[in-house]
């Protein structure tokens, strides 16, 4: 079988080498037959090229065939070559992926870190902040803290002090007679104080007024019966059967019960019979009892027709389901 190819990978073939190879031969005694050659068994590994590999095969095939198959090296599936490959890939990804899990946290520990109370992995300390596969130091200016949050600088000015420029904590400046807001971002005048742009001025209080904690405005109010004008606070001129209002929008008296108002002054409420006093801010200041209807400024019984009946205000009337009005009556509907 000359056109046959085999592995050139290397085997082990059994050899038997004579003792005396390559010795000068023996003289042959007469009447007795020659010893036999002491051999001795050589175990190795061979590796033939593709010449020698034929040559030795053919030579030992005889007696060595099933063994030198035992020992071939299988060819190597197409599968088996996909899973090594796919195998070789996912050590490259998992060596690149390496410096963004230490990012994560999720890497080796580093020195400033610290383990997580849940969920695994580790944060850097107070004061330091992930870079790569480390935990630096974060660099605080004066009057300032670390946030512990890794976006922006990862520090903030103390109480009283603000951010200037983006790396330093300059003091907030408070005027005399002011003080700092519980916030710390910002200042409030004293009581007796208000705000005139980057000062707090001394309030000047009128007669009649008391200080209020309004900051926006003038600081203070008019006492109970009197208004401000002009910077004062002046007496609010109340009509008889009148009184104060109390509100500070609006108006400042109105007229007692009994009584409506025409031109500033309040004047009784005529109050015809089968009637009484509405509180409602229009009308006469008077209502119709129940069964009664106005009539100009009377209350007259109303005449109900059959089939109808009054409304839940007890003035109005309407005609019962089913009837229809017609010419003042009440009948059937089609």
């Amino acid at each position: 079988m000359t056109g046959s190819t085999h592995p050139t990978s290397p085997q082990e073939f059994a050899i038997q080498v004579a003792e005396n190879e390559g010795m000068p031969s023996q003289s042959k005694s007469k009447g007795s037959p020659p010893p036999p050659t002491p051999t001795r068994r050589l175990t190795g590994r061979l590796k033939l090229g593709p010449s020698k590999t034929l040559a030795v095969a053919e030579g030992l095939r005889s007696a060595n065939e099933e063994q030198s198959h035992l020992h071939e090296k299988p060819t190597r599936h197409p599968r088996e070559k996909l899973g090594v490959r796919m195998a070789a890939l996912a050590g490259v990804i998992a060596s690149v992926a390496f410096p963004v899990l230490a990012q994560d946290g999720n890497g080796p520990m580093p020195e400033n870190a610290e383990a997580r109370n849940y969920g695994g992995g580790w944060n850097c300390a107070l004061g330091y902040r992930v870079n790569g596969d480390e935990c630096v130091a974060i660099d605080i200016p004066e009057n300032a803290y670390a946030t512990g949050r890794s976006y922006d600088s990862g520090w903030a000015c103390r109480r009283g002090y603000e951010e200037a420029g983006g790396i330093s904590c300059a003091a907030i400046p408070v005027p005399d007679n002011a003080f700092l807001r519980s916030s710390g971002y910002d200042w409030q005048c004293d009581r007796g104080y208000r705000q005139d742009r980057e000062a707090c001025v001394p309030i000047v209080l009128p007669d009649n007024a008391y200080l209020t904690d309004d900051t926006s405005g003038s600081g203070w109010a008019c006492e109970r019966g009197f208004t401000a004008s002009s910077g004062a606070c002046v007496p609010i001129a109340v009509p008889e059967n009148g009184y104060l209002t109390n509100t500070d929008y609006g108006d400042e008296w109105a007229c007692e019960r009994g009584f409506f108002e025409i031109d500033g002054r309040c004047d009784p409420i005529a109050l015809p019979a089968n009637a009484f006093l509405d509180t409602a801010s229009y009308g006469p200041g008077w209502r119709c009892d129940r069964g009664f209807e106005a009539v100009d400024t009377a209350c007259v019984e109303i005449d109900l027709p059959a089939n109808a009946h009054l409304d839940r205000t007890g003035n109005p009337w309407r005609c019962d389901r089913g009837f229809q009005l017609a010419d003042g009556e009440c009948v059937l509907g089609r």
